[in-house]
């Protein structure tokens, strides 16, 4: 079974509790207008990935708090999303992996269970909703104020419960640079993605395409 994927990263402290593994699935085809993630719309702009190899690339990472899967829109590989989920799973029986995993999804929380009805099992905690350009918010990992994170599992619950209305001063984001690309990692605030391109050109660093304006 493989899975279309964006990209693989590790550490992620941006997106969920401590310090975890991150997965962006590569195809989307809600397209939320202001979506800084426009770079993951395109299916075919994915590398198919077989699902077992992202279980070796999660075991070799040894002990991290847990999993995120974002994109992309997660709910568009029903079947390879399960498939790894198992995976994951059984990594955790096993003792190999001890984290939460964390999904967003672009759907509300009715269509996520029907498309995912097996989620609850399979999925700690779940961040549902498209992303509204017009309602902004400052809660803790959620792009708008429409957005809810939602635990599944009593791990999620007794995992998310100090966060589910936390508001921080500032949002966590991470900058990274791989391959000559500099990447993003989380969820920013309104005027924050113009800050960090001012802050980059102030250090020599010109961006040609960012993910967040259509090409």
């Amino acid at each position: 079974m493989r899975i279309n994927i964006s990209r693989l990263h590790h550490p992620v402290t941006a997106l969920g509790p401590g310090t975890r593994a991150g997965l962006w699935v590569q195809g989307c085809s809600i397209g939320c207008p202001g979506c800084v993630s426009r770079d993951t719309w395109a299916p075919g702009d994915g590398t198919a990935l077989d699902v077992d190899d992202v279980l070796a690339w999660l075991t070799g990472l040894g002990d991290v708090d847990g999993l995120t899967i974002s994109g992309g829109e997660p709910t568009e590989q029903p079947v390879a999303l399960r498939a790894l989920l198992e995976g994951v799973d059984a990594l955790r029986r096993d003792g190999v992996f001890t984290g939460d995993v964390l999904c967003y999804t672009g759907r509300d929380e009715a269509d996520f269970h029907a498309v995912l009805p097996w989620a609850g099992d399979l999925i700690d905690a779940v961040i549902v909703g498209p992303f509204a350009v017009a309602e902004p918010t400052d809660l803790l990992w959620r792009g708008s104020a429409n957005q809810r994170l939602i635990p599944l599992s009593e791990r999620g619950r007794q995992r998310y419960a100090p966060y589910l209305d936390a508001r921080p001063e500032q949002p966590p984001l991470q900058v990274t640079v791989e391959d000559g690309q500099v990447w993003m990692i989380g969820v920013p605030r309104r005027g924050d993605l113009r800050r960090l391109e001012t802050a980059l050109a102030g250090a020599g660093v010109a961006l040609a395409e960012v993910s967040w304006r259509p090409r």
